[in-house]
């Protein structure tokens, strides 16, 4: 288990990106990255997709995650990967 304690001192951290990176964390594998649709989150979180676009953005601002776009075979966009920057320290 990861302690993520560190979150709460986060200046400028709002409910909505806590919320969000808490989802992630608990979806990410031990070297920190998943891969969950906007949809799927907004759905689990019982969001709406705008409020998780603006979460995900705000968490890559505060340099707590990074995406990357991902592609099926046929070229069409997949779900984001997220990677979770976790301190070493906590």
């Amino acid at each position: 288990m990861i302690n993520i304690s560190f979150l709460y001192s986060i200046e400028g951290i709002n409910n909505r990106a806590i919320v969000v990176y808490l989802y992630l964390n608990d979806r990410a594998n031990k070297e920190g990255v998943c891969w969950p649709g906007i949809n799927t989150i907004a759905t689990d979180l019982h969001r709406s997709r705008s409020t998780i676009k603006r979460a995900i953005n705000d968490l890559r601002a505060l340099k707590l995650i990074q995406t990357e776009q991902r592609f099926r075979p046929n070229g069409a966009k997949s779900s984001l990967e997220y990677r979770l920057s976790r301190p070493k320290h906590y």
